[in-house]
This record gives structure tokens, sequence and C-alpha cells, in this order.
């Protein structure tokens, strides 16, 4: 009696495709992502939101308050009497927004203050960095 050979079938997939494909969807995420560098030279304890999205430009003013009422501008302390003309001094090349990290238990007329500073140097756009 003559049998027949059946050849067995390969069901098993191809995963090089699959790891090509996976490859180049990591390679794109990690392209396409922002990396900010926002160098923390004190610590500030920020308030926290719900709804925040990190809006930095890169060409902004950095404004820093902590709890104890220390002023800094761009990493540098400055007094609040001095803050308008160290202001002018810079903002002459950064006028596209400011961004005030300031401590959770500030007093919020401490932050008024300042923004009213950035508002009479012409810097309209300014932001609040929460967590």
């Amino acid at each position: 009696m003559k049998f027949r050979s059946e050849s067995e079938e390969n069901f098993s997939l191809d995963l090089t495709p699959l790891v090509d494909v996976v490859f180049l969807l990591l390679i794109f995420f990690m392209v396409s992502t922002v990396f900010v560098d926002f160098r923390r030279k004190m610590d500030i304890s920020l308030p926290t939101s719900k709804s925040s999205s990190p809006s930095e430009t890169l060409e902004s003013v950095k404004v820093e308050l902590t709890v104890d009422k220390q002023i800094f501008l761009n990493g540098e302390k400055v007094k609040l009497e001095e803050f308008e003309s160290a202001l002018s001094k810079i903002s002459g090349t950064k006028r596209n927004g400011a961004i005030i990290r300031a401590d959770k238990n500030l007093p919020y007329g401490n932050v008024i203050k300042i923004m009213g500073l950035l508002q009479n140097a012409k810097i309209l756009d300014i932001g609040v960095a929460v967590k």
C-alpha cells in the first residue's frame, strides 16, 4: 500500500515585520517628544492643577518666587526694588512672555505685584507654573 506523504503546514507567524514596525514607532515617539530642560535653582513647592498644560517657550522670562519672598529672575536673585531695572535689561531680547514659578504658600498679593511689574515692562503673555 502506498501512502501519500503529507507535508506539514507551517502556521507560525513571521515576526520580522512586526519587530520592524515596533522599532519604527519607538523611534517616531522618541523623536517627536519634546524634552523640556527647566533647571530648578531652588526648592519651590508649586500648586497643583487638574488642567495644566506645559506652554514654556524658549525665549520667555523666568521669574521664581520662594516662600521667604526671594525673587529670582532667570536664575539670578534680585530684590523687589531692583526687579524693574533688571527686567528692562533682559526684556529687550526676550519679549515673548514670562513664566512665574511661585511657592504655593506665598501670599497671592506678592504674585500680583510681580505680574503688574511684568505688564509695566510690556510683557503681556504671563504664565503661572503648576504641577
